[in-house]
């Protein structure tokens, strides 16, 4: 088996296994409100969010961040960066995107490498050098040719679902209000968010990980990755951005901070971990 076959067999077993999983949630919490018939109703609103999650996760990422596509006349450099990226990672030009915040961030987004979207913030490409950014959109692109980028739009769109069908369950409850059904209810609400999250950290770690490594190769230089990751993260904590907590996985940084309990559900590994992993790539690719 080539290791592009080897690489869509491991992306569409974790794509599979993600939506099983999730689709899975929904019918216990539909068991856990109607029994055997809420079960029922909950698996067909599962296969149906997995159809259209499958198909339309790139264009609810998009839409959820408010990103505008961008076209070539309008920003003729970083179409000139992202096509000599992508000449040397031997992939399709993806879709170019601007989400307008001041934060600096980015993420990829799309079903297939020949579906591919990257999402850049207004805010990245005044903070960091073209070097650096050369190095993010390397990043996006390493997902893209690691085949993450259904899985974790998938896991963003599934998992912000799950936390709205949560917050339904606090408002409204069952029919029974007994005093078990409301701790049942309330148990839903706080579980079911925290399980679809820990989900996507399980894959979510280890993937950006697997991006730094192949991004370093793609641009030739893993000091820009390492140096942009610091730069990043320090412009993620001084301007906020307003972003669903479920989509927090695609993007290269987490778009907000959060210490204490928060960091132990976190979908993106330490920065000084990724930036030391990084650095040790230096004497190979010299």
């Amino acid at each position: 088996m080539t290791t592009t076959r080897k690489s869509n067999f491991a992306a569409g077993l974790r794509t599979t296994i993600l939506m099983a999983a999730l689709g899975g949630l929904l019918v216990v919490i539909g068991y856990a409100i109607g029994g055997v018939g809420g079960a029922t109703a909950f698996l067909a609103i599962a296969l149906v969010m997995n159809f259209v999650f499958f198909w339309f996760s790139d264009k609810i990422a998009l839409a959820s961040a408010r990103a505008k596509p961008i076209s070539e006349s309008e920003a003729p450099q970083l179409y000139q960066m992202v096509r000599e990226l992508t000449t040397r990672a031997d992939l399709p030009m993806p879709r170019l995107y601007m989400i307008p915040s001041d934060q600096p961030n980015a993420f990829a987004t799309g079903r297939n490498p020949s579906h591919a979207a990257v999402a850049v913030t207004s805010g990245i490409t005044k903070l960091l050098s073209e070097d650096e950014l050369r190095g993010v959109i390397s990043h996006e692109l390493g997902h893209v040719r690691n085949r993450d980028i259904l899985t974790v739009s998938i896991a963003s769109a599934i998992g912000s679902a799950i936390t709205w069908i949560a917050y339904m369950l606090l408002w409204f409850g069952s029919e029974d209000e007994s005093p078990l059904s409301l701790v049942a209810n309330l148990a839903l609400f706080l579980l079911a968010p925290i399980s679809a999250s820990l989900i996507q950290l399980a894959i979510s770690r280890q993937r950006e990980y697997a991006a730094d490594a192949t991004g370093a190769q793609i641009c030739g230089n893993p000091e820009s990755l390492a140096s942009a990751l610091l730069r990043l993260e320090e412009g993620a904590k001084a301007i906020p951005m307003q972003v669903n907590q479920a989509t927090e996985p695609l993007y290269i940084v987490k778009p907000f901070s959060g210490g204490g309990i928060a960091s132990l559900f976190s979908t993106h590994p330490p920065i000084e971990e990724r930036v030391r992993r990084l650095r040790q790539m230096r004497p190979a690719l010299s």
